[in-house]
């Protein structure tokens, strides 16, 4: 026997002390080599189930004592269970044990996704019965990730769900969950206007776990019902966002659900997890510099700290993970087969665009002392910066930066902290973007990788691309000129106020001739 269990004693005055012993043997030696540093490692444990039962019992306290308020009226404990419903749902689906009702079904003649079937599953509540639900299909793949962060990429897929969800897809699920009969996507094609609003429900004191509801807004592209919105709700509990958590198992699991948000609405969890296989440095300074490949802020180390960081580089993210991939499809007896076709394609598809995510985020052959590549074709994070300021004090006649900026590093170091949003895009017929301070990429709510996939007139309102369409012809003929105030809109759908917009070109070197492309910065913006 390995006793394990919980000490509670109360103190003077009040409050409790909780002592917390979990005493285990996993039998390591008999797990595949590629997981057994899972099974090894105490401090995995550790993170997995001494700390988040101390942060659980630190929760409820606060709770009871009505420390914590949470969004739309939803008392502690509705959302506690919405968030043990998503991520029971989500490891039964995962897990897929025979014993729970789940039974493999044949593949397509290739291995990567496998999928599996759940007639015994029963999601019917109360308030909508089902009745014409056939089971669960639930399509699954994994990948091992080599240097990539899974807290940045799980905040990635948040932050960006039109980089690899289908909106014909989640339509087709939300849809299936309701009491009104349903149809087989591709029947309804829906068009997805890329706006993604994330309305925050609570989440952990140390914000290790956030509850959120995500609206997807489409509209049909059938001319019967071409204006009716067809907005998608998501409920998603996204957690392992803290790139320095040891051990710490990064997830994003959302189900659809109905808009009034009823308490037993039926969830249909499916998502992503991402497992360390190996113990990060406890050094802070290699996690941060790890982190700094993916934006600007990798050119902004000077000094000595930055000889020793130029070393380590290689191994300061050197870890392994095991991405899992789990999507759950309700389906109706006699539309199995086509379910389970379309769920594989989707999956794949959703694999393929992770991979690319992957790829783009990892900081492995990337030196920070040489600045980060913006984009293919562009200059150098530090020549760029030269670029902006240099034209910026030919067009307007003032400094952009303070008159003590000297030096590469100083410029850019500058540039990147200024505290107005600067921003430039490309000199394309979509113009997009391909550098952003720390400012813009704050105002828009992204980051330098998904920045380069972010057109100029998507961030504008109507009547703010009308000014810029009425001024492009006057920056081009003049090099700049000064838009008035008005609103924009970040890629999480969130609106903006600014006092006044300035747009210039932006020279390669000193070759008026030779103009690289647009620059623009937003003065005293807020969001609304």
């Amino acid at each position: 026997m390995l006793p394990s269990g919980y000490l509670i004693r109360p103190c003077d005055g009040g409050g409790s002390i909780i002592h917390i012993v979990d005493h285990l043997n996993l039998e390591a030696w008999s797990a595949p080599e590629i997981l057994r540093p899972l099974y090894e490692s105490s401090k995995v444990v550790a993170q997995k189930m001494t700390i988040a039962a101390l942060r659980y019992a630190r929760q409820l306290a606060q709770e009871t004592s009505g420390e914590v308020v949470y969004g739309l009226g939803r008392q502690p404990a509705v959302l506690r269970t919405f968030s043990q419903r998503l991520c029971r749902g989500f490891n039964d689906a995962i897990n897929g044990f025979g014993d729970d009702g789940w039974s493999m079904l044949s593949s397509d003649g290739a291995e990567d996704v496998i999928v599996a079937v759940n007639s015994r599953k029963n999601l019917a509540t109360t308030s909508v019965p089902l009745s014409s639900l056939g089971g669960i299909l639930c399509a699954k793949a994994s990948m091992l990730l080599q240097n990539v962060p899974p807290a940045v990429l799980v905040r990635f897929l948040r932050e960006h769900r039109s980089e690899w969800a289908d909106f014909n897809v989640d339509a087709f699920v939300a849809s299936a969950l309701k009491s009104c009969p349903y149809t087989y996507p591709g029947m309804r094609p829906t068009r997805f206007t890329g706006s993604q609003i994330i309305m925050p429900l609570g989440h952990t004191i140390e914000h290790e776990e956030m509850l959120e509801v995500i609206r997807l807004e489409g509209h049909s592209i059938g001319q019967e019902d071409a204006f009716m919105p067809r907005d998608i709700h998501l409920l998603q509990m996204c957690s392992g966002t803290d790139e320095n958590a040891v051990g710490a198992c990064s997830e994003l699991v959302f189900a659809p659900i109905d808009e009034m948000f009823p308490d037993d609405a039926p969830l249909l969890p499916s998502g992503f997890r991402i497992i360390p296989l190996e113990s990060k440095s406890g050094d802070a300074q290699d996690t941060l510099n790890a982190h700094r490949t993916l934006d600007l802020a990798s050119s902004l180390e000077v000094g000595p700290a930055r000889n020793s960081a130029t070393g380590d580089m290689a191994s300061c993210y050197s870890a392994r993970s095991v991405l899992t991939i789990a999507f759950q499809f309700p389906f109706e007896d006699n539309l199995q087969d086509n379910v389970a076709t379309m769920a594989r394609q989707y999956v794949r598809s959703v694999v393929s665009s992770v991979q690319r995510v992957a790829m783009a985020i990892s900081p492995t052959g990337m030196n920070p002392t040489l600045g980060a590549k913006l984009s293919p074709g562009s200059p150098e994070a530090v020549t760029l910066s030269h670029w902006i300021c240099q034209s910026y004090s030919y067009h307007m006649g003032t400094e952009l930066l303070r008159a003590d900026s000297s030096g590469d590093e100083s410029v850019l170091k500058n540039l990147w902290q200024h505290q107005d949003a600067i921003l430039c895009c490309s000199l394309k017929s979509l113009p997009v973007f391909i550098f952003a301070n720390k400012a813009g990429l704050d105002m828009l709510e992204t980051t330098l990788v998904a920045l380069q996939d972010i057109s100029l007139d998507k961030i504008f309102d109507e009547p703010g691309r009308e000014v810029l369409l009425s001024e492009f012809a006057k920056i081009m003929e003049q090099g700049f000129a000064c838009l008035p105030g008005g609103i924009c809109m970040s890629t999480m759908g969130r609106h903006i106020s600014y006092e006044q917009a300035i747009a210039w070109k932006v020279f390669a070197s000193s070759e008026e001739n030779a103009v690289h492309c647009l620059a623009f910065s937003f003065i005293n913006w807020s969001f609304v």
